[in-house]
């Protein structure tokens, strides 16, 4: 009994001295702090991860065109705008050539060069007082060629998104060279004259869709989707369902099937004639 005694009493003895040491408080706060930063630490790794859960890259919704790659609906789609700054003080000098408008916009529509008129691929844009402009991006993009043409003058182009390209002519002071990047309004040259239209100074403008060329001022103020939708309906209005062609062509019962060179009303096929055909400067 007295030995237990002893030990309780050094023990009691060991701790109250241990407790008279200065640095017994400032350790055993500076613990404590420690494992409470430590469980607010933990606390919030826990909620960050499911907040997160895992990588979701692509995994948004989407939204494609035919066989083309899908585009994420929440990217930002940018509207095909006028490639000048000051829209309200332009002009279109010579419109588009459109196979479906009429006959005295088709003739507006023609460029006359050595004689030979040809249909324009574009549209010209000139200001109404006839002085030089800024020519801007109409999209952002990538330019992928630069030109001094002698026809054309300085010649720009842009790729976009699916096969959507926008070229600029009749440039000067170009200011962007192959592989740059420039942002939708970013200026790439000012206005100037070409062999093609001397009289007045504009930008010649074109969209084209896999190298093939659309009426700018149709897209304007549009979302570049709008021309890829347009595509995917006229595809579609284009095609033909399987076996019509056969079902025209078959004779009908009792008739004799056309020889090779005779139509169906047994008149030989006009070799004269010859479908009227354009070619392009641009």
């Amino acid at each position: 009994m007295r030995e237990e005694e002893k030990k309780r009493t050094s023990q009691n003895s060991n701790w109250q001295r241990l407790m008279k040491k200065r640095w017994v408080f400032p350790a055993i706060y500076l613990g404590c702090a420690a494992i409470i930063l430590t469980a607010v630490l933990v606390s919030q790794t826990g909620n960050e991860s499911e907040g997160n859960p895992g990588n979701t890259e692509g995994q948004g919704t989407s939204i494609s065109y035919g066989d083309q790659d899908s585009m994420e609906v929440n990217s930002p789609v940018e509207n095909f705008v006028m490639p000048v700054t000051d829209v309200n003080s332009s002009v279109i000098h010579r419109p588009f050539w459109d196979a479906n408008a009429s006959k005295e916009d088709q003739e507006a529509a023609f460029i006359e060069y050595n004689g030979i008129y040809q249909p324009n691929t574009g549209i010209d844009i000139a200001m109404k007082d006839g002085e030089t402009f800024e020519v801007v991006a109409s999209l952002s993009g990538t330019v992928t060629h630069v030109e001094n043409d002698p026809l054309l003058g300085n010649v720009v182009e842009i790729e976009h998104l699916d096969g959507v390209k926008t070229i600029y002519q009749s440039l000067t002071d170009v200011q962007v060279k192959v592989n740059d990047f420039v942002d939708q309004g970013e200026t790439i040259a000012k206005a100037h004259t070409n062999q093609l239209n001397k009289d007045a100074v504009h930008v010649h403008f074109e969209i084209r869709k896999d190298n093939v060329a659309v009426n700018p001022s149709s897209f304007f103020n549009k979302p570049v989707t709008s021309l890829l939708e347009e595509e995917g309906q006229a595809s579609e209005e284009g095609s033909e369902p399987a076996g019509e062609q056969e079902k025209e062509e078959t004779p009908a019962e009792g008739e004799d099937k056309p020889e090779d060179g005779e139509d169906k009303d047994g008149d030989e096929g006009s070799s004269d004639e010859e479908e009227e055909s354009v070619s392009y400067l641009t």
